[in-house]
């Protein structure tokens, strides 16, 4: 590692060098009241052998996302280094506090892990893993696969997702790598606030990065994780670090991933208040511009008729509001596509 790398307070149980298995565990320190030289063990997989690229595979960034770390469990335990022809790191629950705690936030200092990017080694707990996800082991990696799932906060059409990606021939990577992967849909996407993601970290590096959407409102995706457990080894055989063709037929027939693009701010819907949202449409549903999206209640207010709130675009529900009781400027339902690239050049440029 180059000496201007800023020193981590983590430390790390494998060499990402040696080959064969490794499995440990990173440990951030975290002094608390009962325990002044505590610790937080990351559990860390790493299997290396031949010559061929490096895969990152992360999951629970958030902690109320069940799916990635499932899957990537599942991969951890079972992949033979033997079969295996380049380095695959998986990091099932990457951020544990949140994940034994059940929350999108860290319980440790409230933050963000997927806002924290790239981090400070000196910072707050959620700061200081980005920080060496970013410096220790991005510089490791050739491909990041980084396994999501909408959360408690809505509900996701399975899919990927990327960013749109001026470089042309990363774009063309990255969508063939989605494809690769197989979920029902691929989703090109301008979030609220990606600049802080790790996404944007691995893709300021020039590395290939791919996303997933696989469920959400607080409950375990069947789908969700056969298609993560899929995509994952579609990705290693895409990559020929595993033998084999990817599979990518669907449950219902279709040869592939639809690419879908969220196209302009239009395609977000925000709750104009605080109340109780009932939705009209469940992921993947059909609509159209103008229909009524849901209602806005105020239960706890016997006279108060609830706010009509209604899509401003025509398309599919890549996201649908979970929760119920949601804040004024809380996002109740996101709308996709289909992928256009002029018009998400386009789209990137404004």
């Amino acid at each position: 590692m180059a000496s201007e790398v800023a020193a981590s307070r983590i430390r790390s149980e494998v060499d990402f060098d040696k080959p064969g298995r490794q499995a440990g565990y990173l440990r951030a320190p975290l002094s608390r009241n009962t325990s002044g030289w505590g610790t937080v063990e990351i559990p860390i997989v790493v299997v290396k052998n031949g010559r061929g690229p490096t895969i990152l595979l992360t999951g629970g960034v958030h902690g109320d996302e069940y799916e990635g770390p499932i899957a990537i469990s599942r991969l951890a335990r079972s992949l033979d280094p033997a079969s295996v022809q380049g380095r695959v790191i998986m990091i099932p629950a990457l951020n544990i506090p949140a994940v034994l705690n059940d929350t999108r936030l860290s319980p440790v200092d409230g933050r963000d892990l997927n806002r924290c990017f790239p981090g400070d080694p000196r910072g707050t707990f959620s700061e200081m893993l980005a920080h060496f996800v970013d410096a220790w082991i991005l510089p490791h990696v050739d491909v990041s696969i980084d396994l999501h799932t909408a959360g408690h906060s809505m509900d996701a059409a399975l899919s990927t997702n990327m960013h749109y990606l001026p470089d042309p021939d990363i774009r063309q990577r990255t969508l063939a790598a989605a494809e690769a992967f197989g979920a029902p849909y691929n989703v090109v996407f301008w979030g609220v606030d990606e600049g802080a993601t790790l996404t944007s970290s691995v893709e300021r590096r020039g590395i290939l990065s791919l996303g997933t959407e696989l469920g959400g409102w607080g409950r375990v995706n069947v789908e969700g994780v056969r298609i993560g457990e899929r995509g994952i080894l579609n990705i290693l055989k895409h990559f020929d670090v595993l033998e084999g063709r990817p599979e990518t037929i669907q449950r219902d027939g279709a040869a592939g991933t639809r690419h879908m693009m969220v196209r302009d701010p239009d395609c977000y819907i925000f709750a104009p208040a605080g109340g109780l949202f009932e939705p009209c449409d469940l992921a993947g549903a059909e609509v159209y511009a103008g229909d009524r999206a849901g209602w806005l209640h105020f239960v706890e207010d016997v006279d108060r008729p609830p706010i009509e709130v209604h899509h401003r675009r025509s398309g599919i529900v890549w996201m649908a509001s979970g929760p119920g009781r949601v804040q004024r400027g809380d996002v109740v339902c996101v709308v996709m596509n289909d992928y256009d690239d002029a018009a998400a050049s386009m789209q990137d440029r404004s």
